[in-house]
C-alpha cells in the first residue's frame, strides 16, 4: 500500500464530500431561510443517508460474496458514487417544487434526497471496504488519517468555492452551483478509482461482518460498554446536531447572505482540520485520550454557548469565532473520540464493537439534526425564529455537558481488564 493508492482511496472520500456539503452548507439555509419550510422537515431530509445507514451491513456483506467482472468494491463504489452525485444535483429542483406545491414537493424530495442517500452509503461502506482490502493491518490508521484530511480539505474548498459563487445568489445559479459540484465529484471518483483495485485480488485482510443489531445487542450487554456507547450518542448529538442550522441562523440573526452562510462550514472545517494536526503532531504526545476528550468538548460547549450568546446580544463580530471555536473543539473531540473508541474495542470482537460504534455515530448524527429542526420549529412559536436557535444551540451545549460527565464515569482499563480476564477464563474453560 503505497502513498499514491492512499491518495487515490482519499480521492473518492474526497468525492463524497464535495457532494455533501452544498447541501448541508447551502440548501439548508436555503429551504430554511428563503423558501420558509420548516426545519425539521429540511433535517428530515437531510439525515436520510444515516437512516439509510444499516443498509451498509447487507452491501458490505454482499460485495464480499458476489463480485462483478473480478472487482469486489469498484463496481459498487461507482453505483454509489452515481446515485450521490445525481440525487445530489437535484436536490435543489425538489426544495422549489416543495415551495411551489409543498406535498407533491415533498414527495418529490423524498425520491431524490433518497436516491442521494442510498447512493452515500452505498460508496462509503465500498470504499471504506476497499480501503481495508488494499492496506495492511499497521497502514491502516495511517490510510483513514490521509482519507480524513483529504476529506475534510475537500469541505473547505468546496465551502469557499460555493460561497464565491453564490455571491449573487439566484434559484438559476444555485442549480448552476450544485451541478458543478455534482461534475467535480463524478470527475474526482472516476480519477480515483479507475485502476484502483487489482482484478480477481484476494483481500489483505477480511474481516467478520456483524449486523447493526448483533453489534449493539453485545455492547448494551456490558455495563461500561454500554456507558460508553450513550456518551457517544449524546456527544455527538450535540457537537454535530447544530449542522442543519447554523446558516439559516447566521441568515436569521444578521442578516448574512448566503456567500457569508456558506463560508461558515469553510471556518469551522478550517478549524477542525487545525485541531486535528494539532493534536496529531503534538497534543497527543502530552495528553491522554480521555483527558483530550474532555478538553474538546468543553471547547465544543464553550463555542455552542458563545453562537447562542452573539444572537443573544446581535453581535455578529462574536459569531464566526465562535464557529471557529466550535470546529476547533469538535475537532479534538473527534481524534481523542476516535482514539477512546479504538481502546473500548477488544482484538476478539473488533467486528462487533465498531459496527456499535458505527451505529452510535449514525444514530446521533440523524436524531441531532431531527431533534434541532423540531425544537426550533416549537420553540419558533414562543420566542420567535432568532430565539429558537438560540434555544437550540444552549440545549446542544447543556447535553455536551451532560455527556462530559458520564464522560468522568468511564473507566478504559477496568473495561479491557475485565475483558482480558473474561477472555482468560474462557480459555482455561475451553483448556479443561
Amino acid at each position: 500500500m503505497n502513498w499514491l493508492k492512499m491518495i487515490r482511496l482519499g480521492m473518492i472520500h474526497m468525492a463524497t464530500a464535495v457532494s455533501l456539503v452544498p447541501i448541508t452548507g447551502v440548501l439548508n439555509r436555503i429551504m430554511i431561510h428563503e423558501l420558509g419550510i420548516m426545519a425539521s422537515v429540511v433535517a428530515a431530509l437531510i439525515i436520510l443517508p444515516h437512516l439509510f445507514s444499516p443498509i451498509q451491513v447487507f452491501i458490505g456483506q454482499f460485495s464480499d460474496r458476489h463480485p462483478l467482472w473480478g472487482y469486489r468494491r469498484t463496481p459498487y463504489i461507482a453505483l454509489g458514487i452515481i446515485l450521490c452525485v445525481v440525487g445530489s444535483a437535484l436536490t435543489p429542483f425538489a426544495a422549489f417544487a416543495m415551495d411551489a406545491n409543498f406535498w407533491p414537493g415533498l414527495i418529490l424530495a423524498l425520491l431524490i434526497f433518497g436516491m442521494w442517500g442510498i447512493g452515500f452509503n452505498v460508496a462509503v461502506v465500498s470504499y471504506l471496504s476497499l480501503a481495508s482490502d488494499l492496506s495492511p493491518s499497521h497502514l491502516r490508521s495511517r490510510t483513514i488519517a490521509v482519507m480524513w484530511f483529504m476529506m475534510i480539505t475537500a469541505v473547505i474548498g468546496t465551502a469557499i468555492g460555493a460561497g464565491r459563487a453564490l455571491e449573487d445568489y439566484s434559484p438559476t445559479r444555485l442549480i448552476e452551483v450544485f451541478a458543478i459540484c455534482a461534475g467535480v465529484a463524478l470527475l474526482i471518483s472516476v480519477l480515483g478509482l479507475i485502476g484502483l483495485e487489482p482484478r480477481n485480488a484476494v483481500p489483505v485482510s477480511h474481516e467478520e461482518r456483524h449486523s447493526a443489531a448483533n453489534s449493539v445487542r453485545t455492547v448494551v450487554s456490558d455495563p461500561l460498554a454500554r456507558r460508553f456507547f450513550v456518551y457517544l450518542m449524546l456527544m455527538l448529538s450535540a457537537i454535530l446536531g447544530q449542522d442543519v442550522l447554523l446558516e439559516p441562523y447566521g441568515a436569521q440573526a444578521f442578516a448574512m447572505n448566503v456567500r457569508d452562510t456558506t463560508q461558515l462550514t469553510a471556518t469551522w472545517g478550517g478549524a477542525t482540520l487545525l485541531a486535528l494536526l494539532l493534536h496529531g503532531f503534538f497534543f497527543s504526545r502530552w495528553l491522554s485520550n480521555k483527558r483530550g476528550a474532555a478538553i474538546g468538548g468543553i471547547i465544543a460547549a464553550s463555542g455552542l454557548t458563545l453562537i447562542a450568546l452573539s444572537g443573544i446580544l446581535h453581535l455578529q463580530p462574536l459569531f464566526v469565532p465562535s464557529v471557529a471555536l466550535l470546529g476547533f473543539g469538535t475537532g479534538i473531540a473527534t481524534a481523542t473520540n476516535l482514539a477512546l473508541m479504538l481502546d473500548m474495542t477488544t482484538p476478539q470482537q473488533v467486528g462487533l464493537f465498531i459496527g456499535a460504534w458505527g451505529v452510535a455515530d449514525a444514530a446521533a448524527r440523524g436524531l441531532g439534526n431531527l431533534l434541532a429542526g423540531i425544537i426550533r420549529d416549537i420553540t419558533a412559536l414562543v420566542v420567535g425564529p432568532t430565539g429558537a436557535y438560540v434555544t437550540v444551540f444552549l440545549i446542544e451545549a447543556l447535553i455536551l455537558c451532560t455527556a462530559l460527565i458520564l464522560l468522568r464515569t468511564i473507566d478504559v482499563s477496568a473495561f479491557r481488564s475485565q475483558r482480558r480476564e473474561l477472555g482468560q477464563l474462557v480459555a482455561v474453560i475451553g483448556d479443561a
